[in-house]
């Protein structure tokens, strides 16, 4: 069991690396169906306060809900193969 859980780790560092790059992906493609050109940075002077904070809760929330959904589906995989749940 400890053996499983040890080999899951590198998996599961790569897994989340891939759902960072695609939650970024996503954020962006859903900014710009929001109409807007490109999400602010939280020093753009030229952007106001709910701009900023709004694209930061958008991006929270495309961020958590693929990470979620990717690690589910890994831990997922991992037991259809192993027998056993990564801890």
């Amino acid at each position: 069991m400890k053996a499983a859980a040890l080999a899951y780790k590198p998996v599961g560092l790569a897994l989340g690396a891939g759902a960072g790059m695609m939650a970024g992906a996503l954020f962006k493609q859903a900014w710009k169906l929001a109409g807007h050109d490109d999400a602010p940075d939280a020093t753009d002077e030229d952007r106001t306060w709910r701009e900023v904070l709004v694209a930061a809760a958008v991006q929270s929330a495309v961020f958590g809900f693929v990470k979620a959904a990717v690690d589910r589906g890994g831990a997922t995989a991992t037991r259809r193969l192993t027998g056993t749940w990564p801890a």
